[in-house]
Formats: structure tokens, sequence, C-alpha cells
């Protein structure tokens, strides 16, 4: 793993509400089992006092905050109100915690991130959450530019399809040796951390 020092678990966009059905869903990918696994992950970080931050990406019904992305092929998503949009049941934050909402696909564009993270003098980040391709993948070229050390929790990210899953986990490997991790090799790395 890229842990060094003072690290961070960021759940970026882990959305859906329930998980029944949503469009957040998609063919290849068990959303429910990899929600079940950031659950114990975020359970654990907090046992542990890693700090925990999360990302939701949330757009206004009238579109006018969706910009270029409406030029893909995602179409009006994550909009305010819809049940699909609230953070995946189970994964909530606690009052103490950052929860940033965001406006683009990067959890650095526009946002706080920097200065939370700056906070908390993190020099590595755990991401989980989706989609692997567009917000984790942002987010991880983001982070790694403002010198972040990076653990992509390959099991507990998702992506828009598996071939885009497995182009972005490589992208970021190209980016960043050593910076794709699973929820087996973190969870073990967490059980050895000493409470802060």
């Amino acid at each position: 793993m890229n842990i060094h020092g003072n690290p961070v678990l960021v759940v970026v966009d882990f959305q859906g509400g329930p998980l029944d059905g949503s469009p957040g869903q998609q063919d290849g990918f068990d959303v429910r089992a990899q929600r079940d696994r950031a659950v114990a992950m975020v359970d654990l970080a907090r046992e542990k006092g890693v700090p925990v931050v999360w990302i939701q990406e949330v757009h206004k019904p009238h579109l006018i905050d969706m910009g270029r992305e409406m030029d893909g092929s995602e179409g009006p998503h994550c909009i305010e109100g819809s049940p699909y949009t609230e953070l995946a049941s189970g994964l909530k934050p606690t009052p103490d915690e950052f929860h940033i909402r965001k406006r683009r696909y990067s959890g650095f564009f526009g946002t706080q991130l920097d200065i939370v993270l700056r906070a908390y003098k993190a020099d590595s980040v755990i991401l989980i959450g989706g989609f692997t391709d567009i917000c984790i993948l942002y987010t991880a070229v983001d982070a790694h530019q403002r010198d972040l050390f990076l653990n992509v929790v390959t099991d507990v990210v998702h992506g828009s399809s598996q071939q885009a899953h497995d182009d972005a986990l490589d992208m970021i490997e190209y980016m960043q040796r050593r910076s794709l991790v699973t929820s087996a090799e973190t969870m073990e790395w967490l059980e050895s951390v000493e409470r802060v």
C-alpha cells in the first residue's frame, strides 16, 4: 500500500440510496457487496482514528450546475431530491466528519477537499466508491497532482462498464505505482494501525 504518515479514507460518490435497482448499479458489479465492504472499512477506520471524508455529487433539478457533464453519454444524474442521489444505505457521515458536495467529477474541483486534507496533514488517500472511470479517476488524478499517495481499493470501486473500470485502474496504476490495493489488504493495514 502507498500509506505514508497521515492517511484519509475518502468515500467518493457511494450513492444509490437503498441500492434497490438504482441507476448506479451496473452489470458485472455487485454494488451491495461493495457497499458492505465499504461499511466495514469505514467502521474500522473510525475505530482506529483514521479520518473519513465523504464526497457526494449533487445537481439541482434545473441542471444549470451540470455544465459540460451533459456533453457526455451520462445524461442527467445525481439530481437533488432523488433517492438514488443519497448516500448508499449504511454509509452516512458522523457529525464530526466532513461531507463535501460537488458539482463536477473530481472531488477537488470547486470544493473544500484540498483544505480538509491539508487540515488533516494528509499525505495518503484511500479511495472507494464510484465510478472508477469517472469520479474516482478524476479525483485520483487531482490527488496525484497534489503529491498525495494513492490507494484505490479495487474491489470497493465500480465502473460504468467492466472495460471502463479496468482501463481506469490501468491508468491510475500507470500514473502511480502501487496505487491499486484490495479491501483485504486495506483492512489488514487498518487492523495494524495504533489507535490515534
